[in-house]
């Protein structure tokens, strides 16, 4: 795994206990703390036994511009969360889609008409493909500074989804559907937002969980989903992505839920 910080993450748990389930034994999965300027270095300097990596922030736009290989959802969304060596070299893929979609549609969302998505990163584009994806026709991105939503309007406007930016302070949340992808710090001002009962909230984040925001819109009587599902399924597809074997679910979820209740 590659980002800056790494240390709080449990892919390592989810990919270690798919290797043993799949009696991959001499297999390790293990984080690796760099930034995005010393991914290209990295990866240049490896040898064949290095099978892939998955990629958090800051290294996700990096991730595309070093390999050799892109799919066309990172292509699109310029952020690629996993390397798969190839024989044509690294190939980036992006399984944050999958996850995002596979998390609304556990909560209950199998259509939506219209969405809001909070925050502006690679995240955001990624769930911007997911809303689409479940039919979205409109989608708000709310940001501090609308002059940051430029890549995630892109990627909506490619899909042919119509698209408004609303600031954070004068948002209004009209959709029934809202994905955070917000960190930590900036949950005092999104929990300032008008929600209310109707609303399904999809917050990405999974430590800590709950989050303030998940809390608030729970007690408001509205429906909550949360950055473990997201996590999960992500990780399902990077296995098979890497293994080339279905991903062991229930040995995952056996591993993950017991990582939890040691914290």
């Amino acid at each position: 795994m590659l980002g800056r910080p790494v240390g709080h993450s449990l892919s390592p748990v989810l990919h270690r206990a798919a290797y043993a389930a799949l009696g991959l034994t001499d297999w390790t999965y293990d984080a690796l703390d760099i930034g995005a300027e010393d991914l290209p270095v990295l990866l240049a300097g490896l040898g064949e036994e290095w099978r892939g990596f998955s990629v958090t922030m800051p290294c996700k736009q990096a991730a595309v511009d070093a390999a050799d290989v892109v799919e066309p959802l990172p292509r699109l969304l310029h952020a690629a969360n996993t390397l798969v060596r190839t024989d044509a070299g690294w190939r980036a893929e992006n399984t944050d889609v999958t996850g995002i979609g596979m998390a609304l549609q556990l909560a209950g969302v199998e259509q939506v008409g219209s969405a809001a998505i909070l925050g502006a990163g690679g995240t955001a584009a990624a769930a911007a493909v997911a809303v689409a994806s479940l039919g979205a026709e409109h989608v708000d991105v709310v940001v501090r500074e609308p002059a940051r939503a430029g890549d995630v309007v892109r990627v909506l406007e490619t899909l042919g989804v119509s698209v408004a930016v609303a600031r954070l302070d004068t948002a209004v949340l009209d959709a029934p559907l809202i994905v955070s992808t917000v960190p930590v710090g900036a949950q005092p001002a999104v929990m300032a937002l008008p929600w209310r009962r109707g609303h399904t909230l999809l917050d990405v984040l999974y430590d800590p969980w709950p989050t303030a925001l998940a809390d608030r819109v729970a007690a408001l009587g509205g429906t909550v989903a949360g950055g473990l599902d997201v996590l999960f399924w992500q990780a399902t597809v990077q296995v098979e992505l890497m293994t080339g074997m279905p991903a062991p679910i229930e040995a995952m979820r056996a591993a993950l839920d017991a990582a939890l209740a040691t914290r």
